[in-house]
């Protein structure tokens, strides 16, 4: 356990992000199981900021994004992959 005051302090903050991560990790592990199983466009573009917003708040690796992003970029069909390019630019 803490004995100092700032020691406490840094307890208290780190099991309050601990918290708001889980239920960040959560949302976004059961988007992703939701995607895998409908393969929709909706679901996977919702899977896909999910995940930005957690590398945002570096809940996971910037790596650790890309690559859940293109295991599911890899369910739809290439048809909707060229669409959602040409929208960006």
């Amino acid at each position: 356990m803490p004995v100092t005051k700032t020691a406490k302090r840094a307890l208290r903050g780190s099991r309050n992000k601990e918290s708001i991560n889980k239920v960040i990790i959560s949302g976004l592990e059961v988007a992703m199981r939701r995607a895998k199983k409908s393969k929709s466009e909706k679901d996977v573009s919702k899977v896909t900021s999910l995940v930005d917003r957690a590398a945002k708040k570096k809940v996971i690796h910037k790596n650790k994004a890309a690559r859940m992003k293109s295991q599911i970029a890899k369910l739809l069909p290439a048809k909707f992959l060229i669409k959602s390019a040409k929208r960006k630019k």
